[in-house]
């Protein structure tokens, strides 16, 4: 009775709520941060922080991202009623078909924007867009395939910067790697973190399908190939300051790694979805030393 009253009133706040603002801020300066420190000038040679098409492409990122949040929270009502019960908003303080107007209006707006900026980022908007309601409605619920569609497209919201000002694309698709590995742990951390209430509904992610031993050998696995991944682009910059840097950040990678191999209860891999956060930020951050 409480619920459906609580539905039938829209409030700001649970729609704020339900965009993760949060991990909107941490897109946005991600991307901010990629095109001061890695890009720096337009092609024409004019200070990338004054050109008005860099922010609208990460307001149009931002957006998308937003709707994409939307709509994975209208598929997953029920799954989060399971696994985090006190954080479920649709149903509650938004109605469904408000929480699909907004998403998609949120969708239509970002695409919009990418095609004030060029037609290549429109449909690179598009992409990301329909890949993200995929994602939602089907993918997340197949082992690993879902996982590897938003860590892509967290990597892609990093090199679409490069991409659009073509300037240090080395340096922009080292990011876009370190963005995509350290977010595909991430997915899979909290797909381990989830399985109660995807179990129960049907959803099979790798730690229902393989196990939770095996999905740990899995990220193993996936942290040996960044580290790799990394190695390799970083000597192909050839960046002291940057080598010495990740050599640092690898301590903080590593001591992750060790807490992931200990952890084997809801509460440490919540604290391990934080913590791949703050690694995130961390490598972020080591754009300044470029």
């Amino acid at each position: 009775m409480n619920a459906t009253v609580a539905a039938s009133s829209f409030s700001f706040w649970s729609l704020l709520k339900i965009s993760r603002p949060a991990n909107l801020v941490i897109l946005a300066f991600a991307q901010l941060m990629t095109a001061h420190f890695l890009v720096e000038t337009t092609r024409m040679g004019v200070p990338v922080l004054q050109d008005i098409n860099l922010y609208l492409i990460i307001l149009s990122t931002v957006i998308i991202a937003a709707a994409g949040y939307m709509i994975n929270d209208y598929y997953d009502v029920k799954i989060d009623y399971v696994n985090k019960p006190e954080e479920v908003i649709i149903g509650r303080g938004m109605k469904r078909r408000v929480a699909i107007f907004f998403h998609t209006l949120l969708n239509f707006t970002g695409i919009g924007i990418g095609l004030i900026v060029s037609p290549r980022v429109a449909v690179i908007n598009f992409i990301s867009a329909f890949l993200l309601w995929l994602y939602s409605n089907q993918l997340k619920r197949l082992p690993f395939v879902g996982n590897f569609t938003v860590a892509l497209l967290t990597g892609t919201s990093i090199w679409i910067i490069g991409y659009y000002y073509q300037q240090s694309e080395l340096l922009v698709l080292t990011y876009a790697i370190f963005a995509f590995f350290l977010n595909l742990i991430r997915e899979i951390i909290k797909d381990i973190e989830d399985r109660q209430g995807d179990r129960k509904h049907g959803c099979k992610t790798l730690p229902i399908v393989i196990g939770f031993r095996n999905t740990k050998r899995v990220i193993f696995f996936i942290a040996v190939a960044f580290v790799c991944a990394i190695l390799v682009v970083t000597f192909k910059i050839n960046n002291a300051q940057l080598f010495y840097y990740f050599g640092i950040l690898s301590l903080l990678f590593f001591f992750f790694m060790y807490k992931i191999y200990v952890a084997d209860r809801k509460n440490h891999f919540t604290q391990l979805s934080l913590l791949s956060k703050l690694l995130m930020l961390t490598g972020i951050l080591s754009m300044g030393f470029l």
